[in-house]
């Protein structure tokens, strides 16, 4: 049996764990039908499936258990669940993809690429290993490519791109670096000279994005109305609901929840990111709190305006 045979097992048995705890018959059963779906034989005895479950937990960090009394297998431990969700999500599209048929008349990605994987695996190592390494950089404000000598503490993904959180030598500075914008990565054989006494994950705790994460804005409670149009349909739901499966913050909390209304509460640093955010939602969110960032975005709501008024113009001349 091959390796890619048994590592598509693998997923199988996670994906069907996932759903419900089964016994081994059912487990058989599944990989039986996925045999015959993709022409591949996952069918094993109980024995290697026993070592399966070993393998299981070494590669993924993820522990299936027998329970006696429903005569079952489980999960019973996991990793951390925000890396277990992402690593289940990647089972779930894989498996629905790996088929001999051609599924690409019946599904459509995303036009927006992931951005900036390529050094993901080169920097996570050199990340865990605090090892120091030098990159060729280009600013998408600038044509000329920059050399930089970083300390790489944290590998973060926002908007489907992916940036390193690292110490640069040359500001002495904690600075964070596009993935897709380094056009060379070398390691320096060196480990960090003076590892900086940092939580790197904290420096996010109150940050929506990765911009402005230092003391560049002050942390405040924010409160959000999210109203329907007097014009959208009835089929439009409020914008708000959307958030409550995707909080725009951990810190989130509803203060009302009515057909009429949905108001949030959360705890961060207002920074651009977070303003184009709110832009984004036009009439349909009004800031209730601070009255500095309703003033803020005020601002830039009639500076667009004004744009758009000055176009009509362009137009008409």
């Amino acid at each position: 049996m091959s390796l890619l045979d048994t590592l598509t097992r693998h997923r199988i048995i996670i994906q069907k764990l996932r759903v419900k705890p089964c016994s081994f018959e059912e487990i058989q059963g599944r990989l039986n039908k996925e045999s015959e779906i993709t022409g591949g034989n996952y069918v094993v005895s109980i024995r290697t499936f026993q070592r399966d479950l070993q393998d299981i937990s070494t590669l993924y960090s993820i522990e299936i258990a027998f329970n006696k009394s429903t005569k079952k297998y489980e999960i019973v431990c996991s990793m951390a669940d925000e890396y277990s969700e992402r690593m289940f999500e990647a089972f779930d599209i894989y498996q629905a993809l790996k088929s001999r048929d051609d599924f690409s008349e019946y599904i459509q990605f995303d036009t927006r690429k992931p951005s900036g994987t390529g050094y993901l695996a080169e920097l996570l190592v050199a990340v865990r290993d605090r090892k120091q390494i030098k990159i060729t950089y280009q600013k998408f404000w600038s044509d000329t490519f920059e050399e930089r000598t970083l300390e790489p503490y944290l590998l973060k993904e926002f908007r489907r791109r992916w940036y390193v959180f690292a110490y640069e030598l040359n500001s002495r500075d904690f600075r964070v670096f596009g993935l897709d914008r380094i056009r060379n990565l070398l390691e320096t054989g060196l480990k960090f000279q003076h590892p900086k006494t940092v939580h790197p994950k904290e420096y996010f705790t109150e940050v929506f994005g990765i911009i402005g994460s230092s003391g560049d804005f002050t942390t405040q409670d924010i409160v959000l109305s999210f109203r329907k149009s007097p014009a959208d349909s009835i089929y439009i739901p409020n914008q708000g609901e959307y958030l409550k499966t995707m909080p725009l913050h951990a810190s989130q909390e509803i203060m009302k929840d009515t057909p009429e209304e949905i108001i949030f509460k959360v705890r961060l640093k207002p920074n651009w990111e977070f303003m184009m955010e709110l832009l984004g939602y036009g009439e349909y969110v009004e800031v209730l709190e601070p009255a500095s960032l309703r003033d803020d975005l005020q601002k830039r709501l009639k500076a667009a305006l004004k744009m758009y008024s000055n176009a009509e113009i362009r137009g008409r001349s």
